[in-house]
């Protein structure tokens, strides 16, 4: 065997050897020259490519004997690195040329996965490095399938090499996720899937922790988003290692907070400067008011008042779009077998001896898998009913999972004992106020979701809090009150429940289902119909009464005939509608007419003129009141004709948008009387909304509304510093004359009346106008002087 100094030497030999064979100097000559020649011309270089690809065979070969060679030899020779060097760039030139020499270089994919398979440990960690890359060189240009060489990246992710690793990772993420730009190809992306499932579930950490990351970053990158993926990140949560189940309770849990992070920067941008899906409407008349009517002071109010109600309708609208906004999407909704995955991990959390926060993560995905599937797992509750204490660690957190595994569908028995506890640990006299803020926060949101857990006693003693000296106390015991009113007012005393309180509203019973029946919001479109016929019928009406005026207060003989035919018309169409009654009224009054007008005939000609008028007079009041009659006839058949439930109407594009436009006028009009805005308007509509079942289990609940947000008193330093640091931003201290003086631009109006031209007659007037002022005010200072100065 030839010690270390020999190989190299024997390797220089050989290259140096073969440039000349080859008429070519290595001198003047390297791979990055002979590179660019052979891709311009191939065929004239290929004895060059079979000598090059020869000695990287020998050069692997010699490799392979050095390696050995340290490794069985006592005294610990050192490696060369030129030979590894030499083999590194061997391996990227051949990668290089492959595409070009097919015939040639066919093998050489094959060797360099194998050499990296086999040996990959072994090798150092440039050459590993290098040739991994020319790996990926060649399956990038589709030489090599994603397929053959995915087990093999994913292997290179565990070596204890970190460059390799992220090399490694980042071509793996970046290629599936290229490969699905432009459509997502299941025929391609099913083997790769297979790869990494069947690595998650080895029991060696290293391989399940990088398949896990990888389908996580994947799905995050909303690469993969199907049920396959989401299902094997589930059941990564029963793995045997504890680091890969807090990895993928971690995903779950993070995932919809990253979405809330999101969703929170796109409101804010989306309030300054994008427009809603809904437009918020207002009021005319309020805005007039608001910039044009009244002082400067009570404008200022009414601006500030206008542009609060405007950013809580944004809100409002905002968080009436989360049910369908991609944004608070959650991985749990695409489980398949929910219910076996959360009694299966409810059995692990009974069973482990994790710590403290690990099986909170637990508890938190159950309690989310409950919610948002409305699944029913009786003892979960009872579980929890041992750590409802108010000096219990994470207690918020614990009782936000708490209320987000309640349902409709939950039985009220299996939760009220959990429901009686957190009442009496928390709200009580000797209780403190960030724990009694807390309970009754935690009740309504429970009874929110289950309001048959509530009764009249427990809530009478509950609503007491209001009149609490603690802010914190009193909000939230009003926070139920409003809430009462809405499901059950008949739960409250009198004065809680208020004048316009539905006493017949009773929240649903177990296992209630309300139906939708027609199209939502189809009811504003038919009422806003029918406003618009009434007042096209009122118009016709009062134009038929103009028409009737002109020409019958100057008619003649054969008016009366004409309007004897028209009352017989009428008399038809009224027969038409189903009205005898009035009919022979009608007719009973014109054989009246008649015979007054008969017995009237033998009078003179000039009292017989005016008379005809004051009978023509009468009926165009007849006619007027018989065509309002008919059209309120035509109205109510038609709406009989046509009730609300049973619509088989086919609404377009257009009936759907002014549904939507309808919708935000009435939220803006209930905002508008919430607030106050509207006069005389009921108070009923300005009640708050309550959201449904789905809404409420979509959307986690953050356990920082259930806390108390307490604002301490600042000492003096804490005053001072923010004095200070409101100086720092702010405008300085100055008297109003030097701001006027350091104006620039024109002179005020009160300046500009000091300065106007006036006469002389004008400007005497004024001075003694204001000479008069003076003496007045002198006169009733002194009247208001009541004893002795106590200077002089």
């Amino acid at each position: 065997m030839l010690p270390t100094n020999g190989m190299s030497i024997l390797a220089a030999e050989l290259a140096a050897e073969g440039f000349s064979a080859a008429g070519l100097s290595a001198d003047k000559l390297t791979l990055q020259t002979l590179q660019s020649k052979m891709k311009c011309d191939p065929e004239s270089y290929e004895s060059e490519l079979q000598y090059l690809y020869n000695q990287f065979k020998s050069l692997l070969k010699l490799f392979e004997d050095q390696a050995a060679l340290s490794f069985n030899s006592v005294s610990g020779i050192a490696p060369d690195t030129s030979i590894a060097k030499d083999l590194g760039d061997k391996a990227m030139f051949l990668a290089h040329m492959t595409p070009f020499y097919p015939k040639y270089l066919s093998l050489y994919p094959k060797e360099l996965a194998g050499l990296l398979r086999t040996s990959g440990k072994s090798l150092p960690s440039s050459l590993r490095s290098q040739l991994t890359q020319a790996l990926i060189l060649l399956v990038n240009r589709k030489i090599v399938s994603i397929g053959e060489t995915m087990e093999l990246f994913m292997e290179l992710q565990t070596f204890d090499d970190r460059n390799l690793r992220k090399l490694a990772y980042s071509h793996v993420i970046r290629y599936i996720q290229r490969m699905n730009k432009q459509h997502k190809d299941e025929s391609k992306n099913k083997p790769l899937q297979n790869v990494l499932f069947k690595m998650l579930k080895r029991e060696e950490e290293s391989f399940a922790k990088r398949s896990l990351v990888t389908l996580c970053d994947l799905h995050r990158r909303k690469v993969w988003c199907d049920e396959r993926t989401i299902n094997a990140i589930c059941m990564a949560c029963f793995h045997p290692s504890s680091r890969i189940m807090i990895a993928a309770l971690s995903f779950l849990l993070d995932y919809e907070k990253i979405q809330d992070d999101d969703d929170s920067d796109a409101s804010s941008s989306e309030d300054e400067g994008c427009t809603p899906h809904q437009q918020v409407v207002h009021d005319r008349e309020d805005v007039y008011k608001a910039h044009h009517k009244g002082t400067t002071a009570s404008k200022k109010k009414k601006k500030a008042k206008l542009q609060r109600v405007m950013r809580s309708m944004k809100k409002q609208q905002r968080l009436s779009s989360e049910k369908t906004s991609p944004n608070y999407y959650s991985p749990l909704l695409q489980l398949n077998d929910a219910q076996g995955f959360a009694e299966k991990l409810f059995s692990r959390l009974q069973s482990c001896n994790e710590r403290f926060e690990i099986k909170m993560m637990m508890l938190k995905v159950i309690a989310r898998t409950i919610g948002l599937h409305r699944l029913i797992l009786l003892n979960f509750y009872p579980f929890l009913q041992k750590y409802v204490q108010p000096h219990q660690r994470d207690i918020t957190n614990l009782l936000a999972a708490a209320a987000q595994a309640c349902h409709d569908m939950v039985p009220p028995d299996a939760v009220e004992p959990l429901f009686k506890q957190i009442v009496n640990q928390f709200v009580h006299d000797r209780s403190r106020t960030e724990a009694i803020s807390v309970g009754l926060n935690v009740v309504r949101e429970i009874c929110l979701r289950m309001p048959l857990l509530m009764n009249e006693d427990l809530l009478q003693d509950l609503v007491l809090y209001k009149k609490s000296n603690e802010k914190a106390i009193s909000s939230a015991a009003r926070s139920l009150v409003t809430l009462f009113k809405e499901i059950c007012p008949s739960l409250l005393v009198k004065k809680d429940r208020g004048r316009s309180a539905d006493l017949k509203a009773r929240p649903k019973e177990y296992g209630e289902v309300n139906v939708e029946i027609g199209v939502p919001g189809a009811e504003l479109l038919q009422s806003d119909e029918d406003r618009d016929l009434e007042e096209n019928t009122l118009s016709g009406s009062e134009e038929v009464e103009k028409d009737g005026a002109d020409s019958t207060v100057y008619s003649g003989s054969e008016d009366d005939v004409k309007d004897e035919d028209g009352a017989e018309s009428e008399d038809e169409d009224e027969d038409m509608i189903g009205s005898e009654d009035e009919v022979s009224d009608e007719d009973d009054l014109e054989d009246e007419e008649g015979s007054y007008s008969s017995g009237e005939s033998d009078d003179s000609d000039d009292k017989k003129g005016t008379r005809k008028r004051k009978y023509a007079d009468f009926d165009q009041q007849l006619d007027s009141a018989k065509s309002s009659l008919r059209a309120l006839k035509k109205l109510t058949a038609a709406k009989m004709e046509h009730p609300p439930e049973a619509d088989d109407h086919i609404y377009s594009n257009e009936d759907f948008k002014r549904i939507r436009e309808l919708q935000a006028k009435k939220k803006a009009r209930s905002a508008l009387a919430q607030h106050g805005f509207l006069k005389g308007s009921n108070s009923k509509s300005a009640t708050i909304k309550i959201p449904s079942s789905d809404q409420l289990s979509l959307k986690p609940l953050d356990p920082s509304k259930l806390e108390a947000n307490i604002r301490r008193k600042m000492d003096k330093a804490e005053r001072v510093a923010s004095m200070k640091a409101g100086r720092e931003n702010g405008a300085e201290y100055a008297s109003r004359t030097s701001v006027k003086q350091k104006k620039k631009g024109g002179l005020s109006n009160r300046q500009k009346e000091h300065k106007k031209f006036m006469p002389i007659a004008a400007k005497r007037g004024k001075i003694a106008r204001t000479r008069e002022e003076k003496k007045r005010k002198k006169n009733v200072a002194s009247k208001q002087f009541r004893g002795k100065k106590a200077w002089k």
